[in-house]
């Protein structure tokens, strides 16, 4: 059975491609308007400004896969060993990783004035959270992993924060809709207190 097994250095290859390509998609969700080129400076800036909720969140969705990137180098810096399972989880999270571009796009284009379109948004943010919790407490209960308890309790605690905000940003959009996912911008500093919780001297 150990011969079946692929190397984590051949899923860390997979997932930095798909980040990689995920994150560079994310530019071309931003639409340039087709301005008259009649139109003089004044008008021409106003006319860019209908760019911003699309800049936002081409820039959110930016910072959200940074921070999935992130946790996954975690994870595999401590995952020794895999098998077919973990090979599958790991599929699917680079699905949910895949559709982020479509997500952003959905929500910079209707999520001023739909509830929906920010609801897909989050249910992307929410299940590619969750799958990498699963992904870390599957490698933890399966001995795939060398950490230590501190470290380990740490990662986990980590990897659903951004799970946590989705929840939040869901709850949030049936009053303010696409202003809720700035919620999302408070994920460094959920990190950071985690990190002086655990590694009060580090810190």
């Amino acid at each position: 059975m150990s011969s079946m097994r692929m190397k984590t250095s051949r899923i860390e290859t997979l997932v930095d491609g798909i980040f990689a390509i995920s994150m560079t998609l994310l530019v071309l969700t931003l639409d340039i308007p087709n301005i008259p080129s009649s139109l003089s400076e004044t008008a021409f800036q106003r006319q860019l400004g209908v760019l911003w909720p699309q800049l936002l969140c081409y820039f959110l969705s930016f910072w959200i896969l940074g921070g999935l990137w992130r946790v996954n180098h975690q994870q595999f810096n401590f995952i020794k060993r895999t098998n077919p399972t973990l090979i599958t989880i790991n599929i699917f999270c680079l699905i949910l990783i895949a559709m982020i571009p479509f997500s952003t796009e959905m929500v910079s284009t209707y999520g001023i004035s739909y509830f929906t379109a920010n609801i897909i948004f989050q249910a992307n943010q929410l299940l590619a959270g969750i799958l990498y919790y699963v992904n870390w407490e599957y490698a933890l209960w399966n001995g795939l992993a060398e950490v230590d308890g501190r470290t380990s309790r740490f990662i986990k605690d980590s990897s659903l924060v951004l799970p946590i905000c989705s929840i939040i940003a869901m709850g949030l959009s049936f009053y303010m809709y696409a202003w809720s996912n700035l919620i999302y911008l408070t994920i460094p500093a959920f990190k950071k207190v985690l990190e002086r919780k655990y590694f009060p001297k580090a810190t």
